[in-house]
This record gives structure tokens, C-alpha cells and sequence, in this order.
């Protein structure tokens, strides 16, 4: 028996896609992902129309969507993540019905809920056998973890796995199993992998980026969780692996033993566990190609789906045990509310990912951000979108001083450890008056046109919307 199919419109075809369905695909292969745009342009091409598309996340290279939405192919997205190409589009009216964002655990909530329903999952899979085990760990396509799209395989109608390294049966060390699907595609090439690579994966070496990374480091010491046990997520910003780095300095220093860190998993995670820091890496996506080797290579880098990860539906996720969390920002507001979604004029560039699920679950969340941007100040005095509710952030590292979140009846004592540790603790009302004296009072920035964009909680509830710029 196998289930191999000639070519993906022969999947199209078995699988019974037809006008007005849902379809999703995962983006461990992100800005290198050739999946999503060779299944679009076959659904095109057949004649498909009226489709809802929904991708944990979209990318720059997506941008072919752009034409299906403008043809009719599609008429719904629904993401987790938007790059500024799509993003833009959307932003100036490109489709009449609004993206639905979701986090990175609510997206895989609503799947298992069923208040998210997909009828055919497009797995894209560096290895796979004939009959649909597939992994991301090895392969010319190689992405490592392929933690999104167990959702998908496990919740929708049909799946369809579509690799470019195809093994014989059975494949030994999977992460998706076969009895989830029913068809899969041999392609030349699924991916360029050299394209996983997330935005700023080296350390800063921008004075002010060490100086915020310095802070942040000296606020996690100072504030008594950095102790055995110690768990950890960073992002793949400059600053904040630098950040990163002066922990594991810490850590060794001190020797201190973590448990686990988590997230989208960097060169410097790795390094941090292969030097004693954790005694395990849960990685839900690879954000480099050392990532992607340590996780093939080391049984203490593991895999684990986004449920496992950030997700409200199971019974406990990994963000539930989280000490410490370091995040980026585009806006501040003075209540502490973040936004990550849109650029300071409102357009779509990013997305809350699994920005307020480990707000949520983190013991400390700290937003680190230059205190200004582009000549704009970070800290305002209402968010254009609110991506994260500032009852779930604790604290605010700059280059030029730290805001500690007491506006919620919490982090008194935090507070007073930070500035017995002597570092600048500052109301968050004084670092916006520092970015204007830097920057100027920026111009009103309200988008009035219509909903472009609903912003769903990681519950499922609606947080905010995004309007039109134009």
C-alpha cells in the first residue's frame, strides 16, 4: 500500500477541495517556504475559487497571495504572523473580509475546539515515507522541529504531506505520524532552508542594543529567578540574545542549573544547554540551521507541538511553567499594553506569534526596545493595536531606563529588588517623556477606514482590531 500521488492537483483532486473550503499550512520554512505558493497556484489553475487560507504564518515570500486574493482564489486568511508585503496590501483594502490573527497557542485552541475547522492541512515535510511519517530533522530542506503543524495534522478533514526527500517505509524517527494522512507528494524542492533564518540571529554589537541587553540581564538576576531550576524563552532579536548571552554568563558563573528553555530555539539556546545551562530545549520551530542540527543530534533538544508549547486547551503547556521571558515591541503604552502587529502608522507587519501566550504564563515578562524607533517614540499613550494586555507585562527595559508594570497591584517588591540592584527604575509616563524629548511628539497616527484585521487572544476572544490605513 502507499499513499503517493502523482503530482499536488492529483492531491487536490483525492482530497475533494472544492470552492469555499478552508485550507491551512505550517511555516517552519519560513521566508524559504516554496509549499503554500506551488499548492495556491495549482488551486488556481483548477479553478478553485473562494478559499480561506489559514497559515500559522506568513512571509514576504508569500507574497503571491497578494494576485489569489485579487483573483477570487482567496477571500479569507487567518495567521498567527504577517510579513510587511501582505500586510501592507491588506492594510490599504486588498480583501473585503478581515484576517483573523490568533497566537501561536490559541491557533492549535480553536483547531482542537473545533471553532477553527480546516478541511485539507498542506504539511510541508523535509522527510517523509510513502505512507505520510514525516519530520523536518533531516532532508536538503531540513527546518528541524515541525511544532505548528501537528495541529493541523491531527485536526483537519484531509491532510497532505508534500516532501522533496522521500525515504522507504517505514521512517524510523518521525514527528507526524501516518495515521493522520491520507495523501503525499514527491516535489522537487519544498524549500531553500537557508531561509528559516529569523530576521537578526547574531548578537548586537549597537551600544545601545548591550546596554538594553545588560539591563535586561541585570533585572532577571536581580529579580530572584535566577536560580536552579530557572526556565527561559528569548526571541532571535540582536538585543535580546545578547541578552541571552550575559545570562548563560550568569548562569556559569554562579552555577546555577536551569530546567528547560523554550520557544523558537537559536545558535545561542543550543550553546546554553551543551554548556550545562538547561537540562533541556523544548522547540516548537528551529530559527537557525544550529538549531536544526542540535535537535537532530542531541535527545535533550526537543521537539514539542505548539499545544504542548502555548496552547489553552490542553491541560498545562509549557508557557504554564515559564519563569522569565524577554520580547520586542513596536509601541508601549502607558498601561503597559504591547504592540507587535503594526508599524507606528498603523501597517501590518508582524504578529502577536507567541507573544501574549508567554506574557500570559511567565512568571516575568520584560519587553525590551530602544526608546525610539525610526525617529518615533516607543512609549505612547495608547497602542495603535493591542497585541499583548499590559496586565501581563511586568516590566520595560531601554537604553534609558527601566519601567517596572505596578499599575495592576503587583511587582512592588520587584520593583524595590531593582533599585536596591541600583539599576534606573523609572515610571513608564517618564520613559515616554524621554522619547519625546528625543524624537518630538509624534503626529496622531489613527487609521479610521474600515477593519482590515481582528485580533484574537490567545482564548479565542477578540483583543483588538486593525483599520485601514488608506
Amino acid at each position: 500500500m502507499s499513499k503517493l500521488v502523482s503530482s499536488i492537483k492529483e492531491a487536490i483532486t483525492q482530497m475533494g477541495l472544492r470552492d469555499g473550503m478552508t485550507i491551512s499550512f505550517h511555516h517552519h520554512l519560513r521566508n524559504g517556504d516554496f509549499v503554500l505558493n506551488m499548492v495556491m497556484d495549482a488551486i488556481a489553475e483548477m479553478g478553485i475559487r473562494d478559499l480561506t487560507v489559514n497559515a500559522s504564518s506568513i512571509f514576504d515570500v508569500h507574497e503571491p497571495l497578494i494576485g489569489h486574493i485579487q483573483n477570487g482564489v482567496v477571500t479569507g486568511l487567518e495567521c498567527n504572523y504577517m510579513g510587511g508585503k501582505v500586510g501592507r496590501a491588506i492594510c490599504e483594502g486588498l480583501m473585503e473580509k478581515p484576517v483573523i490573527f490568533r497566537t501561536h497557542g490559541g491557533r492549535p485552541s480553536d483547531m482542537e475546539k473545533g471553532t477553527s475547522h480546516i478541511d485539507v492541512a498542506f504539511i510541508a515535510a523535509p522527510t517523509a515515507d510513502p505512507m505520510g511519517n514525516c519530520t523536518g530533522k533531516y532532508g536538503k530542506s531540513a527546518c528541524g522541529s515541525m511544532g505548528y503543524a501537528f495541529a493541523d495534522a491531527m485536526n483537519a478533514d484531509k491532510v497532505v504531506v508534500i516532501t522533496d526527500n522521500l525515504v522507504p517505509y517505514p521512517l524510523v524517527d518521525y514527528s507526524i505520524s501516518e495515521i493522520y494522512v491520507d495523501a503525499v507528494v514527491e516535489v522537487e524542492q519544498i524549500g531553500n532552508p537557508a531561509g528559516i533564518v529569523s530576521g537578526t540571529t547574531k548578537i548586537t554589537r549597537d551600544p545601545v542594543g548591550l546596554k538594553m541587553a545588560d539591563y535586561a540581564a541585570r533585572v532577571i538576576d536581580a529579580s530572584g529567578l535566577l536560580k536552579d531550576g530557572f526556565s527561559f524563552q528569548t526571541g532571535a532579536g540582536g538585543a535580546t540574545l545578547a541578552a541571552a548571552k550575559y545570562i548563560k554568563d550568569i548562569m556559569l558563573q554562579k552555577n546555577i542549573k536551569g530546567s528547560y528553555g523554550m520557544g523558537g530555539i537559536t545558535a545561542y539556546m543550543v550553546d546554553m544547554l551543551q554548556a550545562g545551562c538547561f537540562e533541556a530545549l523544548l522547540d516548537v520551530q528551529c530559527f537557525d540551521l544550529d538549531a536544526v542540527e542540535s535537535i537532530r543530534t542531541n535527545p535533550k533538544h526537543m521537539e514539542v507541538t505548539a499545544t504542548h508549547y502555548a496552547g489553552v486547551s490542553g491541560k498545562s503547556a509549557g508557557v504554564d511553567n515559564l519563569d522569565v521571558v524577554l520580547l520586542g515591541a513596536t509601541q508601549v503604552d502607558v498601561d503597559f499594553n504591547v504592540n507587535v502587529h503594526t508599524d507606528s502608522n498603523g501597517y501590518i507587519m508582524g504578529g502577536s506569534g507567541g507573544h501574549s501566550d508567554t506574557a500570559a504564563g511567565a512568571k516575568l515578562a520584560i519587553i525590551i526596545a530602544p526608546l525610539t524607533r525610526a525617529r518615533l517614540p516607543l512609549v505612547v499613550d495608547h497602542c495603535l493595536c493591542t497585541s499583548t494586555p499590559g496586565s501581563t507585562i511586568d516590566v520595560v527595559v531601554t537604553q534609558r531606563g527601566i519601567a517596572v508594570n505596578t499599575k495592576y497591584g503587583k511587582n512592588q517588591e520587584l520593583k524595590e529588588k531593582l533599585l536596591a540592584a541600583r539599576l534606573p527604575v523609572c515610571e513608564i509616563e517618564d520613559l515616554k517623556r524621554m522619547a519625546e524629548e528625543l524624537a518630538g511628539v509624534p503626529k496622531a497616527t489613527a487609521p479610521q477606514g474600515r477593519v482590515v484585521a481582528q485580533v484574537l487572544y490567545r482564548d479565542g476572544t477578540l483583543l483588538d482590531t486593525i483599520k485601514a490605513v488608506k
